[in-house]
């Protein structure tokens, strides 16, 4: 990696993350990946290096640190393991950081304790089976009844939502109509709460590891309190979360893309064809150089827009930037490394291959390529 344009604490920062990984999280990634089991003992260990609480303030125990410095740990474990990346990312951006920003100071101080010391997780009910990109076509409702909140719907593909020790899941809910148009709201149910049900997870192809399970409501009831945010607001409130978040998925593409270009270059160096190194070959050469050039623009283009958004400066398109050249490197040099192994790369023991299963979701999850598209044209004033 490349720590030129880094500080001094962002530099150490980004060593002890990159050697955690690669000394905890490495030698477990197969193994969990082949059982489809997320290791909570290698989430502990992740929350008591802090990095939970990496961007939040002492005050609530965090680290008092940046989203920048959040984004290094994401591209260093995302390097060797994408399942506890996104755990991470995850357990931040959607668990933590909705409560951070639109949350009472009561509920900061009641849930963000557990959240940033890694002793408890927390998820974001959005997407449903109608209503994905097109988050507006939600259809989970809450409905207010003696001072507590009724919810029934259902949402899909909610990671972090089914683990020991995950605390809340906090859902988008239409409340009511306003201007003739659906309310919609995010409101906090813990687990636990009778007619809330957290579904059998998925079997997705990839990112094994990760805890994503549907939900389903029944007229879960919960306090009127249990609000979070302004009513009416949960949308837009949403939408500023996702845009953080799509830097965070750009840096965790990043560290894929950096992963199978390391992996590639070793193999390419060990692998011998009719007498010499496969990397003596100018194929392999071309298609390795233009790996690192993936890794190069990719890392400057979340840098570019986490410090935007640590200056306190518009980064919604530079998000949507970023997010589309990560995604799309991590993709293709999944599929480029997968070449260079050949055989080998279609072996599940090979990180090249888990990262080939794994990097296709992050073209999609946290808005699809073609929204970051889309976002990108409406700044240009042409959609």
């Amino acid at each position: 990696m490349d720590h030129s344009n880094l500080t001094d604490d962002e530099r150490e920062l980004a060593r002890m993350v990159r050697d955690f990984a690669d000394q905890v999280v490495a030698p477990q990634a197969y193994e969990a990946d082949r059982t489809k089991t997320l290791p909570m003992d290698v989430v502990a260990q992740m929350g008591e290096l802090g990095l939970f609480g990496l961007p939040f303030p002492e005050e609530y125990g965090g680290q008092g640190g940046d989203y920048f410095a959040l984004c290094l740990a994401i591209e260093a474990l995302g390097r060797v393991d994408q399942s506890l990346a996104i755990t991470l990312e995850a357990g931040v951006s959607l668990g933590a950081m909705p409560v951070f920003r639109f949350g009472t100071e009561e509920q900061k101080q009641a849930l963000l304790p557990d959240l940033l010391a890694g002793r408890g997780l927390a998820g974001f009910g959005l997407t449903e089976p109608e209503a994905g990109s097109d988050a507006g076509a939600t259809r989970t409702t809450a409905m207010l009844e003696g001072g507590e909140w009724v919810i029934n719907g259902s949402k899909q593909f909610i990671t972090n939502s089914g683990t020991s020790i995950t605390r809340f899941v906090t859902v988008t809910a239409v409340t009511g109509e306003q201007d003739g148009r659906k309310q919609i709201s995010t409101i906090i149910v813990p687990s636990g709460t009778p007619g809330f049900t957290v579904e059998p997870g998925y079997d997705k192809v990839g990112w094994h590891a990760s805890d994503t399970h549907p939900l389903t409501f029944q007229d879960a009831r919960v306090p009127e309190g249990n609000l979070l945010g302004e009513r009416g607001r949960g949308f837009a409130n949403f939408l500023h979360i996702l845009d953080e978040g799509r830097i965070a998925i750009a840096a965790l593409s990043t560290g894929a893309a950096e992963g199978c270009l390391e992996a590639a270059v070793d193999y390419a160096k060990k692998r011998t064809v009719f007498g010499d190194a496969l990397a003596t070959r100018q194929g392999i050469q071309f298609l390795l150089a233009r790996m690192q050039l993936r890794v190069h623009n990719a890392r400057l283009a979340w840098h570019h827009a986490a410090r935007l958004r640590d200056a306190g400066k518009p980064f919604k398109t530079e998000a949507a930037i970023a997010k589309l050249t990560a995604s799309d490197a991590a993709m293709d040099n999944a599929r480029d490394a997968t070449q260079v192994f050949g055989g080998n790369g279609f072996m599940n023991e090979y990180p090249v291959a888990r990262h080939y299963r794994d990097s296709k979701i992050l073209e999609i999850g946290e808005g699809t390529n073609e929204v970051q598209l889309l976002v990108i044209a409406r700044a240009l004033g042409v959609a």
